[in-house]
Parts: C-alpha cells; structure tokens; sequence
C-alpha cells in the first residue's frame, strides 16, 4: 500500500504531485524544503480558517448563544493573532506574553480571555491596562491580588471563577485537568469553589459573569463534558439560590480530539455541539436557570490539522534482527510530544507518496537523548539520505513547546495560501542563540 491512505489526516487542501510529491494548497513542499530548509512547519492557512468556521457554525446551530474562543497555547504568533481577529474569533491567554502578541496587532481586546494558574501582579496589571475583557481567576491568591488592584485603580473587571468538577477526562495524566487532583481551578467537591462565588461577589471592582471549567485534552469522548455539565449547573443554581450569583456565561474550555493517525475516531464538531448544548438546554429547564452564554475554547481542533512537519532524512541505522533507524535533522527539540506524552504521529515520504510502504522503520531526531523518537515502527517507503519526510497534525503544540536543547534552532514556520508561501516566523539563527548571554 501507498501512503495515498494518510492524505485524510493532511491539510484540506492536500494533493499529490504528477511527480509523486506531497503538495499542500497548490505548494510542492518538496520544492518548499529546498527554498526554506528543514526542519520546517507549514500551516495551510484554508484548514485554519475552515476549522475557525465550522466551530462557530456548529455550536450556534445548536446553541442560542455560542462564542467561539481560540486556545493560543497551540499555536500563536502575530499572524496567527491576525488570522483569529479576521475571523472573529476570542483568544485564550495565559501569559504576559500572548498578551503582548494580540496588542502588537491590536486584537480587540474585550475579546480576550486570560487564564493561567499563577498569574503574576504584572501580568495582572498589564491585563488591565491593556483592557482585557475577561479574567478567569484560578484561585484564592488571584482572587485577593485582582480585588486589590481593582480597588486601588477604582476599576471595574468582568471575571470567571474556574471550577475543577472532579471529573476524569479519560486522556494522558499530564493533560488532565479537570480532576479533583490538579494545579488548576477552585474545586467543587471541597466546597472552595463556593467560598469563591462568595468572596468575588463581595469584592468591589470584580464582576463575576460566570464559571469555566477544562476537562483536559484530548478528550476522544463527550460523555465527561456531561457529567461536567450536570455537576456544574447544580452548583450554578445553588449559587443562586444560596448567594444570589448571577450564571450569565459558562466557558467549558477546549480539549476537542482530533485524529493523529488511522483509526483514531474522533466526534465530529457538530457531535460535540448537539450533546452539549442539548443538556445544557436540559438542565437550565430543570433547575430553573437562565440560558447563559456559552463559550467554547478549541485550540488544537482548530489548528492541528493545518500544521505540516517537514524534516530532511540524514543518516540510516539499520540493526539486523532488531530495528531500522532513520534519523531526521529535528527531533524532540521542535515537537516533544512523543518523548513528553507518548503521542503518535504518521508520515509519508514527501518525495515519494505513490511508493509502496513496505519498510518498517523508526524515525528518530538527532538530540542527545534515547527517547528522542518521533513515530516508533512505521511503514514507509523506502528511503535515502536526503529525502523528505512530512509529518501531519503538527499544527498544534509542537512549536510553542520547542526548545533551544543541545542549542538546536527552532524552526521556521510558513503559512500557505493558494499557491503562495510566506515566512511567519523566521528560522533561529546561531547569533540568536547567543545575543542573550552575558560574559
């Protein structure tokens, strides 16, 4: 079998050349890999946009009232920032420096949500000069230190309390984030989270609009937003009922699957909305709540399936009896998150699509480290030195948590449209990797 059965999980726009090559909106990135060098990340900017669309379309299809906030830990930069106000879509920060990244480019900025779990006093600070529309407070700490500069600078700040619902997400350890035993959030079953409806209604300056929760991601099933939701609204209404909080707006955070290789299943977006909004319809009508506004924060959904991973193959290992290594000129340097989360990938010779994939190979990067291993036991077609491999569903996460280990440069990444290619952000060189240290 050719590598033809892997195009699905490849942008929307893939084609296969008339000679052999891999293609992405009307761009050989064979061709590519030449002009920009590898390793290299190619975001097709149609996918982007499409997953942007179809999100909104599906949930206010079901839902009265559903905002669409893109998660920017998955991909962020100044183009991308730009793409996401094109489309009219929130943002998902976490930091001083998304914040910086949306001001640079002056996304509206009553469209943005800050999360994170331990927001500094100038990350606070900023957020309110900047003028962001919305704060989820984490915990007691955030409470007191918001409630203090609100106070001092006669400010008034909409906010979200994040409640951790003590739910299993059924996902990796290390992104579940719902449970009662997590970093994240006020939790429900401690009675916290209701002492914190109770201080951020009595502190002057904060406006409390609603509750968020995330589960963790990716989440390959709905059923552990249900139970969210029904653990959620009971608390929501007896909020109201005991203290009088007003349930306007419900985030359920993000955490939509996407497939990384054959035969992953994930639900579709509108499988996600019905469910969803179908018992959150429900329950408001049982407990006698007010629809309130609800928001949705995909990241990974929206960006993974546009991001192609473009690397050169160097040297070839085979070990007779045992394994066949073929190394590549990147690695856990430019996408941990095989070494960090066990995650699959697939991949297809660039340069040779139409080939059978009839050799069993490991495709390793070139740190220093054993666990530097990319897809482990795969079937491609064969290969040489200098061939190209192209890895799909990139897009979300493998940039933003690349390092500078063993002084590896990070990559470039370009974004394509219809047959044009443009550098988003540019290679490292060897003088940024030393115009920081001091001697």
């Amino acid at each position: 079998m050719s590598g033809l059965h892997k195009l699905p999980l490849y942008p929307q726009t893939v084609a296969v050349s008339d000679r052999g090559h891999l293609c992405i909106a009307g761009c050989d990135v064979v061709s590519l890999s030449e002009r920009f060098g590898t390793p290299l990340y190619l975001i097709d900017e149609c996918t982007f946009r499409n997953h942007c669309r179809e999100f909104k379309t599906e949930f206010s299809k079901y839902y009265h009232d559903a905002v669409v906030v893109y998660a920017s830990k998955a991909l962020l930069n100044r183009q991308v920032a730009l793409i996401i106000a094109e489309e009219e879509i929130g943002l998902d920060v976490v930091s001083g420096g998304d914040l910086t990244i949306a001001r640079s480019v002056n996304f509206p900025m009553d469209n943005v949500y800050f999360h994170g779990n331990n927001k500094t006093l100038q990350e606070l600070e900023m957020a309110l000069n900047f003028g962001v529309g919305t704060i989820v407070l984490d915990n007691f700490y955030e409470l007191d230190m918001l409630a203090r500069l609100v106070t001092k600078n006669n400010h008034h700040q909409r906010v979200m309390l994040r409640i951790t619902p003590g739910v299993d997400p059924h996902t990796h350890k290390y992104t579940s984030t719902g449970i009662l035993d997590s970093k994240f959030g006020f939790p429900l079953p401690t009675g916290q989270a209701a002492e914190a409806v109770k201080k951020t209604m009595a502190a002057p300056g904060l406006c409390l609009m609603g509750l968020h929760f995330h589960l963790g991601s990716p989440l390959f099933e709905v059923e552990p937003y249900l139970l969210a939701l029904d653990l959620v609204f009971q608390f929501a209404a007896d909020m109201k009922r005991e203290l009088g909080m007003q349930f306007e707006e419900l985030s359920i955070g993000g955490g939509f699957a996407v497939p990384y290789v054959i035969g992953d299943e994930a639900p579709s977006k509108a499988d996600y909305a019905k469910a969803i909004a179908d018992r959150i319809n429900g329950l408001c009508s049982r407990l006698k709540i007010t629809l309130p506004r609800l928001t949705i924060e995909p990241g990974r959904a929206i960006v993974a399936q546009a991001g192609v991973a473009l690397y050169s193959v160097g040297a070839i290992k085979s070990i007779p009896g045992v394994r066949k290594y073929v190394c590549i000129d990147g690695g856990m340097s430019d996408n941990i998150r095989p070494a960090l989360y066990g995650s699959k990938y697939e991949a297809l010779v660039a340069n040779k699509v139409n080939d059978v994939e009839n050799d069993v190979v490991t495709i390793v990067g070139k740190l220093c480290e054993s666990g530097d291993i990319l897809i482990k036991d795969t079937k491609l077609a064969s290969m040489e030195s200098g061939d190209i491999i192209a890895m799909p569903v990139c897009g979300a996460y493998s940039v933003p948590m690349s390092s500078n280990y063993n002084n590896a440069l990070r990559p470039a990444i370009v974004l394509l449209n219809n047959g044009e290619a443009k550098i988003i952000r540019r290679r490292e060189s060897y003088k940024d990797l030393i115009r920081l240290d001091a001697i």
